[in-house]
């Protein structure tokens, strides 16, 4: 098959297909790279990858760079599926320009959750990236939130030792994490205050389990401007941003 020389050509959609090779190939692409590569104006490389944004196909993220949005990495060989980061790394870029605070994707395994992806605020008072540390879940925010999705006879069971020492521990026993994990039920996310760290205070809510791996995404603040932050429009992106993970990757599932 010829490429890029047929009679029947349509210059933009060769030019969103050349885009769309370049995110896959390198990970991402800035305007000025998308415009030399194309030979095009900067204002139509502009353009283009807006619209290939809004169609799900882009999202745009740190520095300028546009990385492949979720359309694009579902569209992966059939039977393989990226990392979980990878899959849910534009709904984190989402939730942070959402908020400007510090987001984290966390895992759980058995009793500990584990924090594989994130974002760092630009404020000059800021969270610090927790990515590859591992915590209690019962002192984490997205800890927490995934153990609430869990059956309280399941709960207790996870606990049959008790609960792990931790230095900022609130939860001191198996009952008390039942009624904190009641309370992130109603809620529909759970809140660390200086329990995982001194000075930290975050909210997390669950994404569930995805591919057979519970997960969790939340939204750290210094305890010092928490109040000042907007915790009720934080808790609104964040549960938003959950959901719309929790509807794409369930569905490319299905």
């Amino acid at each position: 098959m010829e490429q890029n020389s047929g009679a029947y050509r349509i210059e933009a959609v060769d030019r969103a297909l050349t885009l769309l090779t370049l995110l896959s190939q390198h990970g991402h692409v800035t305007v000025t790279e998308a415009s030399r590569e194309l030979g095009v104006a900067p204002s139509t490389a502009h353009r283009l990858l807006s619209t290939l944004c809004d169609r799900g196909f882009a999202v745009r993220g740190d520095k300028r760079q546009y990385r492949p949005g979720p359309e694009l990495l579902a569209l992966a060989t059939p039977g393989w599926a990226p990392p979980l980061a990878d899959r849910v790394r534009p709904y984190l870029e989402r939730l942070h320009a959402d908020v400007g605070e510090t987001v984290h994707l966390m895992v759980r395994a058995a009793a500990d959750i584990r924090f594989v992806d994130g974002i760092e605020s630009h404020h000059p008072l800021r969270v610090g990236l927790r990515t590859g540390a591992r915590m209690p879940a019962y002192c984490t925010s997205g800890g927490k939130a995934m153990l609430a999705d869990l059956d309280p006879a399941d709960v207790t069971a996870l606990h049959a030792a008790g609960l792990p020492p931790w230095p900022g521990e609130k939860i001191h026993d198996v009952k008390a994490l039942h009624r904190e994990l009641a309370a992130v039920r109603r809620n529909h996310f759970g809140l660390n205050q200086d329990e995982s760290e001194a000075g930290v205070t975050a909210i997390g809510a669950s994404i569930g389990v995805i591919d057979g791996q519970p997960a969790a995404l939340a939204i750290a603040v210094p305890t010092a401007r928490f109040a000042s932050a907007g915790p009720e429009a934080m808790a609104a992106h964040l549960l938003r941003t959950c959901g719309d993970v929790r509807e794409a990757l369930t569905a490319r599932a299905r």
